[in-house]
C-alpha cells in the first residue's frame, strides 16, 4: 500500500514539475538586449471625465520643430509601459532616428472599447469613450508639442489593433493613418461602430498560423476564453479597407523576407489615388509583432525572424503624402 501511494505521489510531483517546466517554456517572453535610447520617457495621466488615464510619452533627443506623433496602443489585459517592452522599445529607437514623438496610452483597465461588440470587458461594457480620450490626447499633444496635425498616426497590437481600426472609421480628422497588427475588423453583426466616414491609410499585419485572431476569419478568442465574436479574414480586412479608400484594383504583390518556416510577403493597393492600404501576411507567424529585440511568449506563435514590424510600420506612415 505505502509503495502505491509513494508511486502516486512521485506521479504527481513529476505532472506537477511538468506544467511548471511547460509554464516556463510558453508563457514568459524576454527581451533579448537591452534597448539603447537617447531620448526619455515621460509618466503622467489626465483626467476624462471622472476618471484618470495614465500614458507614456517618449520624446527624442533631437525631437523635430513640428514633430510627427505615433500613438500606440497595447494589447488586452496589458498597458503603455508593456507596449514599449513588447515592441522591443523599436518605435522610441526610430523616434531617436527621426525626431518624431510616441504615446503609449493605457487602456481602461488594460483594454480599449474598440468596435467588437460581443467583447464584455469593462471598457466595453461601460462603454468608455475612447475615441474621444485618444483624440483629446492628441489634440493636447498638438497643442503643448507642436505636433504636425497632417502626421498623426495611430498603431495597434491586438486589442490595440483593433481600437486603431475603431479610429480609422470614427476619428479619420484627427489621425492620417492606422497600422493593425493581429487584428480583423470584425463581421457586420458583430460590429458595433458608426460607418467610416472618409478613407484612411491603414495597414494590417497578420500571421497565419494567429491562435486568437484566425487569418481565414472566424471566432475570436483567448485560447477559447473570452469570446470576442466573430471576425472577417486578414484578405477580406485588407480588401474593405482598399474598397473603403477608393482602392478597387488588384494589389501589387512583393515578398517582404527571404523564404523560411516563417516569412512575410506583402500586398498593397494604391493604384487608385486614394489612401494606400497594406497587408503583409506573416506565413507561419503567430499572435505577435514580429521584432529583433524581444521574444515574445511561445504560446503565441512564431515571429519572423528577418521582419522588423516596428520599422515597417514607421515606413509605411513616413511614405504617406500629407
Amino acid at each position: 500500500m505505502r509503495v502505491a501511494i509513494r508511486v502516486v505521489q512521485t506521479l504527481i510531483a513529476l505532472l506537477v514539475l511538468a506544467l511548471l517546466v511547460g509554464a516556463w517554456w510558453y508563457v514568459p517572453g524576454e527581451l533579448k538586449q537591452s534597448p539603447v535610447l537617447t531620448g526619455t520617457s515621460e509618466d503622467a495621466s489626465v483626467r476624462q471625465g471622472e476618471r484618470r488615464r495614465s500614458y507614456v510619452l517618449y520624446v527624442p533627443q533631437k525631437l523635430a520643430e513640428h514633430p510627427a506623433l505615433l500613438v500606440v496602443l497595447h494589447s488586452s489585459q496589458s498597458n503603455g509601459q508593456r507596449m514599449r517592452r513588447d515592441s522591443g522599445y523599436r518605435f522610441d529607437a526610430l523616434a531617436d532616428r527621426d525626431g518624431f514623438l510616441v504615446l503609449y496610452p493605457d487602456g481602461f483597465e488594460g483594454h480599449w472599447n474598440d468596435c467588437r461588440r460581443v467583447a464584455s470587458y469593462s471598457a466595453r461594457a461601460l462603454n468608455i469613450d475612447d475615441v474621444g480620450f485618444l483624440s483629446g490626447m492628441i489634440e493636447r499633444l498638438q497643442r503643448e508639442r507642436a505636433v504636425d496635425p497632417a502626421r498623426v498616426f495611430v498603431a495597434g497590437y491586438s486589442n490595440g489593433g483593433q481600437m486603431a481600426l475603431r479610429l480609422a472609421a470614427e476619428a479619420p480628422d484627427v489621425v492620417d493613418g492606422v497600422a493593425a497588427v493581429a487584428a480583423s475588423l470584425p463581421t457586420a453583426d458583430n460590429d458595433a461602430c458608426a460607418p467610416a466616414r472618409q478613407p484612411t491609410a491603414a495597414l494590417l499585419m497578420n500571421g497565419t498560423r494567429d491562435p486568437i485572431n484566425p487569418y481565414a476569419g472566424g471566432r475570436v478568442t483567448l485560447f477559447g476564453f473570452g469570446d470576442r465574436g466573430n471576425v472577417l479574414s486578414a484578405e477580406d480586412s485588407a480588401t474593405a479597407l482598399a474598397r473603403r479608400n477608393g482602392q478597387n484594383g488588384e494589389p501589387v504583390q512583393d515578398r517582404l523576407t527571404e523564404a523560411g518556416p516563417v516569412w512575410t510577403q506583402r500586398q498593397r493597393w494604391d493604384a487608385s489615388g486614394g489612401p494606400p492600404v497594406e497587408l503583409l501576411t506573416v506565413h507561419g507567424g503567430g499572435h505577435l509583432l514580429s521584432q529583433p529585440v524581444y521574444r515574445p511568449p511561445r504560446l503565441l506563435g512564431q515571429a519572423d525572424p528577418q521582419l522588423d514590424g516596428p520599422a515597417e510600420i514607421w515606413r509605411f506612415f513616413s511614405d504617406l503624402r500629407p
